[in-house]
């Protein structure tokens, strides 16, 4: 899934563990988890807290 691919690859980019991203968005590790490998979407507010915090377009996010 192209979603859960980028934002793995994005929060790679910024040199972040999964705990580091939960922290920040505050979730819990499970639901990164989860998200990264297609279990599991995260909900509109994440996505736009995401793309907001990545510095990407919430299009780019979810299009790819």
């Amino acid at each position: 899934m192209k979603l859960a691919e980028d934002i793995k690859e994005q929060r790679e980019l910024k040199g972040w563990s999964q705990e580091e991203l939960t922290n920040i968005l505050k979730v819990s590790r499970q639901s990164v988890s989860k998200w990264e490998s297609a279990k599991n979407y995260p909900s509109l507010d994440i996505l736009i807290a995401m793309s907001d915090l990545f510095g990407i377009t919430l299009d780019h996010l979810i299009k790819g």
